[in-house]
């Protein structure tokens, strides 16, 4: 529970003032046309990086790819990618190889919160741990050759951020249900056993507890040429609250702080930190080393062939 006190120490890390010149560097964000992920690439096109915005629909990247354009002189690229539809993950890769040949930093920062458990992906997984977890994992294993070619290039390890939350505490005995992670009368069994608004918790947090442990996993088997960490960014005031009911909803954006401190201890990981301090760590705000609450992780079939293949 130290990670919610976190929030209230003043940063010591200041994006504008720390992160170097990033001339060169490769770098993808899911999920980057608001909040969070919007303030990450504003601060990375200051300072003079490749950022490349990958988010589900085209409307709003362009709307937020002008308004970077504004701030930073600097232009964004769009990258179409809907984490919860494999093939159009596998699509969203294609493409980005196709252009580049090595990506620096990989930011798994795009997510849904508090779903209706009826929602779920195209492959029927339910929607927060499909689209926060499946998806990302997808993303981030056809990624490889480019997080592999940027070590082979500059002999430094790349980066993969990814996005978890302190609310991985309320997943049902700090780990996983998997009854409930894919739609079956099971999993409608146990949405009606926990009630409503209990499951839609439950849920989301098995995501974030999903989002540690994938962060673990690629730390633990690429430590050779890769680095990766979770992140929980902070209570942030952003659209990620827009499933919540109305008085969560203001009393989240009463006590959140504003989307710029939420791109801190992402940013902080992805380009201050040394890989030996972050590397299978999981960050708090506003960019320090924190403890997750989780159960070990032995094993999970995340993703069958068919499926991940859009056959």
């Amino acid at each position: 529970m130290g990670v919610v006190f976190g929030r209230f120490s003043p940063p010591s890390f200041l994006p504008e003032r720390d992160i170097p010149d990033l001339s060169g560097k490769v770098i993808l964000i899911a999920g980057g046309n608001t909040g969070i992920g919007y303030e990450i690439a504003k601060q990375l096109l200051l300072k003079n990086a490749k950022v490349y915005l990958a988010t589900r629909s085209a409307d709003k990247p362009a709307v937020a790819i002008k308004r970077l354009g504004a701030e930073t002189t600097k232009s964004a690229i769009f990258l179409q990618l809907d984490l919860g539809d494999l093939p159009t993950v596998r699509k969203a890769a294609e493409d980005f190889l196709a252009q580049e040949e090595k990506l620096d930093i990989l930011f798994n920062n795009a997510g849904v919160m508090d779903c209706p458990p009826d929602l779920i992906t195209a492959q029927g997984y339910d929607l927060q741990f499909g689209t926060n977890v499946i998806g990302h994992w997808f993303l981030t294993e056809l990624l490889l050759p480019a997080l592999t070619k940027s070590y082979e290039q500059s002999q430094v390890p790349a980066r993969i951020i990814n996005v978890s939350s302190v609310g991985h505490i309320w997943a049902p005995g700090n780990g996983m249900d998997a009854v409930c992670l894919k739609a079956s009368p099971e999993r409608d069994a146990w949405v009606k056993k926990q009630g409503m608004f209990r499951a839609r918790w439950r849920l989301y947090a098995q995501s974030k507890i999903g989002n540690i442990y994938i962060s673990n996993y690629w730390a633990k088997t690429h430590s050779d040429v890769l680095v990766s960490c979770a992140v929980h960014p902070g209570g942030i005031r952003t659209e990620l609250t827009r499933h919540s009911v109305s008085w969560f909803q203001i009393i989240a954006n009463y006590l959140n702080y504003p989307a710029p401190m939420g791109a801190y201890a992402p940013l902080w990981g992805a380009t201050v930190a040394t890989p030996a301090q972050i590397t299978g760590q999981y960050l708090v705000p506003w960019g320090k080393i924190g403890k997750p609450d989780t159960v070990p992780f032995r094993s999970i079939r995340m993703v069958t062939s068919q499926s991940a293949s859009g056959s």
